[in-house]
Formats: structure tokens, sequence, C-alpha cells
């Protein structure tokens, strides 16, 4: 659908807090390296799941996002936002899945002396799940999730079929930066992050046409 990053809470039943069972996108800004969550969605979640009769530890513990591309390494951002965010709690987990099957998890303890470690991703085929809804998450997607056209890898042909599909303006502003902008963008970005969208350039061509490409190569 996007080749943005995006972002949601796992949720669990409270005699198993480890199986995920259901994620819940928030209200979110994207773009090919970022999640910035909604401070007025996030909330809007809470509320519901509480209502819903769920405590925390069933619906604000297991932070889950996506990274275009095969690469699941968690990035600065990711652990500098980790440690901000769920730092307070008993315990958090964060997890990460790629393209290719890829996948990362991390499960860190806030409490006593704290500590971190890695825990295998897998799917548990035993248990029963309904049919999946592909139409329902791409509603959903369009519902929370927003993209930042100036720093987005959807595609322009992308996004233009899938706002004609769900009945948006196709007139909408899918501009990208100008190159100018675009490289002062790039200098301002970590290290890191940098190499990631660059390799992440690198796989998705079609972000570029031949024309933008020619600016890098000049």
């Amino acid at each position: 659908m996007s080749h943005n990053e995006v972002g949601g809470f796992g949720i669990t039943d409270p005699d198993d807090l480890l199986f995920v069972k259901d994620i819940v996108l928030v209200k979110q800004t994207v773009s090919m390296v970022t999640v910035s969550f909604d401070d007025n969605g996030v909330a809007d979640f809470f509320a519901d799941q509480v209502e819903a009769g769920r405590k925390p530890e069933q619906f604000a513990r297991i932070w889950v996002h996506t990274h275009p591309g095969s690469s699941p390494t968690p990035s600065c951002t990711d652990e500098d936002t980790f440690k901000r965010v769920f730092g307070s709690c008993d315990w958090a987990i964060m997890a990460i899945v790629a393209e290719k099957g890829r996948s990362y998890a991390r499960l860190r303890f806030n409490t006593g002396p704290g500590s971190d470690m890695e825990i295998p991703i897998s799917v548990d085929y035993a248990c029963e799940f309904e049919p999946a809804d592909h139409k329902q998450w791409k509603t959903e997607y369009r519902i929370h999730v927003k993209e930042d056209k100036k720093f987005s890898g959807t595609s322009k042909a992308t996004q233009q079929s899938d706002f004609e599909a769900f009945g948006y303006d196709e007139t909408q502003d899918m501009s990208l930066l100008s190159s100018d902008e675009l490289m002062e963008h790039l200098e301002r970005m970590h290290p890191n992050e940098r190499e990631q969208f660059m390799e992440e350039l690198a796989v998705s061509s079609e972000f570029w046409d031949e024309q933008e490409m020619g600016v890098f190569y000049e």
C-alpha cells in the first residue's frame, strides 16, 4: 500500500500478555523513516481500551511498527522513542516487521536493575482466528494514517491509484520535495537515519523518475 513506516499497539488477553491477537492503529503521520503518533489519537485509543475493560498491560506495552525494505533492525529514532515513551513502564516490547518475513522484537524490563532481551516472533496457527479482512485493513489505514507528502516513500502512481480507489480527490497535492529541499532534509537527518533512507531509496526505484534521479549524479 505504501513504502512508509506504520505503527500501532498490540492487543493481548490478560492471561497471555505476550500473545498479540490484534494490532490497532492510532492516528499518525508517517514517512519513509518516521512514525509520529497524534497525541489526541493515542488518548482516544487509551480511553477506548479502558472502556472495553482492558488494563494498560493488555494494550499499551507492545509497540509494533513496520520498516520498509528488508531490514528490521531498530534505528536510533526507534531506540530513542522506545526509551522515552515506554521507559516508565514496568515492561515493554518493541516489535518491528520488515519485508520478506523478517522481524525483530526486544523485551525490556524497567523495574529493579532492568534488562533487555531479544525475543522471537512467530505465528501460532493453533489458535483460532477470523479470516483476514483486507478491505477493513485498508479502511483503518486510510482513517488513521496520514502520509507526510514531502518525505514519503509512496510512489506518485501508487498514491493516485490508492486515492482513486477510496474516493479521494485525485487533485490533492502529491508532490515531492524539490532536489534542493530534499538535500537540506537529508543533511539534517541523523547519519543512521540517512543511511536507512538511502538504502530504501535504492530498493524503491519508483520513488523517483529518471529526471529526478539525475540530480544526484550531476
